[in-house]
Formats: C-alpha cells, sequence, structure tokens
C-alpha cells in the first residue's frame, strides 16, 4: 500500500509538473497575438526591425506578432507599460542602447532594466553616420569642428530624444572634439531626420541604415562615420576617429526584453526563433547592404552583455557632462 501510496505520489507531480503554468506556455506558446511595444516613433530602425522580426515570427510560429509604437519621455513611456504587463510572453519590448544609458541618464525612473526586465535576444547593431545640411559651411570634420570652435553655442545638432543613441553619440563628439554644440531633443528620429534634410538644424548622428540613402541623394553631407572601421554601406565616408577625433566610436543596437518573471521555457523559444532568422544567409546578406549585422547571443549572453553596456554609458554620461532635457 506504501508503494502504491509513492507511486501515486509521483504520478501526481508529474502530472502538476505537465499542468503547470510555466510549462503550459512553453508548451503551447504563442496560442494568440503577442505585441511587440516599440517605444519609439514610427520610422526609425527600432521600428523597422521590429516589424521584420515580428512578421519572421508570425510566419515561424503562426500567430500575429504585431508593433505597436508607444515613443515619448525618452523611451521611459512606452517601456513602462511593458514593465507592468503581464510576464507571460505575449508583450514584448524592442529596445536599443537608449535602455542602458537611460539607467544612468535617467535614475528617477519608474522602472530598472535589469529588475524589471529579463533579456530574450540581441536583434542587430549598426554604425551612425554624422551629417550636416548642405547649407553648412564645412566640407569635411575637421572645417566642422574648426566652425564650431569659432561660435560657442552657434551649432546645433538633432536627435530622436534624451538618452537615444543619437543624442549620446552628440554629447561624445561634442566631449571628444573639445566643442560646444546645442543639444535639440525630438520626439523620434523621423522629426530629426526631416528637419536635418529640411536645414532646420545643422548636423545630426543618425543610423546608417535610415540616412545613407539621403547622403546618396546628396540631402545632406556625410562628414564621418562612428565605427571602428569605414562601413561598406559608405565606404568613401572616413570614420569620424580617422577624420578629426581619434578613438571616437558609437553604434546603435537593438534587442528584445520581456517583462521580468516572463516563463524562462518562453524566454528560450523566443530566443531559438530570434536566432533562426538571424542566422538565415538571405538576412544576412540584406542587412549587411543596409549597414546592419545581426547579434546571436543566448539569453544569459544578452544579460551579459546589458550590463556591460550599462556600465559603459554611465561613464560616457559621466563624462561628457549629458542631461535628459
Amino acid at each position: 500500500m506504501s508503494r502504491l501510496r509513492a507511486l501515486a505520489g509521483c504520478c501526481a507531480i508529474a502530472l502538476a509538473a505537465i499542468h503547470s503554468p510555466g510549462s503550459a506556455n512553453a508548451q503551447d506558446y504563442p496560442s494568440r497575438t503577442v505585441r511587440i511595444i516599440v517605444p519609439f516613433a514610427a520610422g526609425g530602425p527600432a521600428d523597422v526591425y521590429a516589424r521584420f522580426i515580428g512578421q519572421r515570427l508570425s510566419d515561424s510560429l503562426k500567430q500575429s506578432f504585431i508593433v505597436e509604437n508607444r515613443p515619448g519621455a525618452g523611451s521611459v513611456i512606452g517601456t513602462d507599460a511593458v514593465a507592468k504587463s503581464a510576464p507571460d510572453g505575449y508583450t514584448l519590448l524592442m529596445m536599443s542602447n537608449t535602455h542602458t544609458t537611460n539607467e544612468s541618464l535617467i535614475p528617477n525612473k519608474p522602472f530598472q532594466l535589469m529588475r524589471d526586465f529579463v533579456p530574450v535576444a540581441p536583434v542587430n547593431y549598426s554604425d551612425l553616420v554624422m551629417v550636416v545640411h548642405p547649407s553648412v559651411p564645412a566640407k569635411d570634420l575637421k572645417e566642422f569642428i574648426a566652425l564650431a570652435k569659432s561660435k560657442p553655442g552657434g551649432l546645433n545638432y538633432a536627435s530622436s530624444g534624451p538618452g537615444t543613441p543619437y543624442h549620446m553619440a552628440g554629447e561624445l563628439f561634442k566631449a571628444m572634439s573639445q566643442t560646444d554644440i546645442v543639444h535639440v531633443p525630438y520626439k523620434g528620429s523621423s522629426g530629426a531626420r526631416t528637419d536635418i534634410i529640411g536645414g532646420q538644424v545643422h548636423m545630426m548622428f543618425d543610423a546608417i541604415t535610415t540616412m545613407a540613402q539621403n547622403v546618396r541623394a546628396g540631402q545632406v553631407r556625410a562628414v564621418g562615420t562612428t565605427g571602428a572601421k569605414r562601413s561598406a554601406v559608405l565606404p568613401e565616408i572616413p570614420t569620424v576617429s580617422e577624420a578629426g577625433v581619434p578613438g571616437y566610436e558609437a553604434t546603435i543596437w537593438l534587442g528584445i526584453m520581456a517583462p521580468a518573471g516572463t516563463p524562462k521555457p518562453v524566454v528560450d523559444k523566443l530566443n531559438a526563433e530570434i536566432n533562426k532568422v538571424l542566422r538565415e544567409p538571405e538576412v544576412q546578406q540584406a542587412w549587411s547592404k543596409q549597414g546592419a549585422e545581426p547579434i546571436v547571443m543566448t539569453p544569459a549572453q544578452f544579460d551579459a552583455y546589458l550590463r556591460k553596456d550599462i556600465e559603459k554609458w554611465a561613464h560616457v554620461v559621466k563624462v561628457s557632462g549629458a542631461k535628459a532635457e
């Protein structure tokens, strides 16, 4: 009889494990529409690649992955909405190094990145390109620096908002080139891009993936790219480092996170599916032509990457004196 009771107990435990919420979620996930919240305006890299990844996940997992743009407050509004969502894998966050920067730039946020979210997978990274409006009387980076130094506070640069890679690239440039250039924050990169093309602002750092076509069209003048080496998309443009600010480097990267408490099997499933997309040769070739490179990591590797990036941008914020306007 005791053996029968023990056997029954084991069976009960096994059945409980099979029907536990985490196990069921992993096995059946996704069984309904998944939302990917992009806390930035439409038209920028985060929006573009969130829609790409969402479509590919819809195809492979046979459920809709829809993108919702919730910009505002330097990504805080949309990110907070995800932090407060149910940790079930049905609300995801498309994030960037804006989020790792904001950990030190905006310390009094209603959430903490590594406390309230769990890393799922990185997506890609790309260099930025520093562009000026054609009306700016500077043909290259050294001439722009000389112009900026001749009129402190007389030039300005656009960004997609406080803490974004475009903002921090500008602040890092100011600190390393010892120039005084006024930051003009926008609610999204599309507005900033429109105004640099229209001549309402003098300079901007923007992702090569979105600005290269405007450079080729002559709507803006590129004076430097921000990678460690020249971009294959704009090979004729020198890096900022070789053109006049030695050691300068800045990039934009994107990734997916979920609310803390999301079942690990669900996180692992999403990670595997995203990495499967990123490993596809046609995806790698298409993104390379745009100036983006896939980043393939496990959730644990992405966690370590995020923590290291938080430390990096905390140092840049301190050195540059950047503020969240």
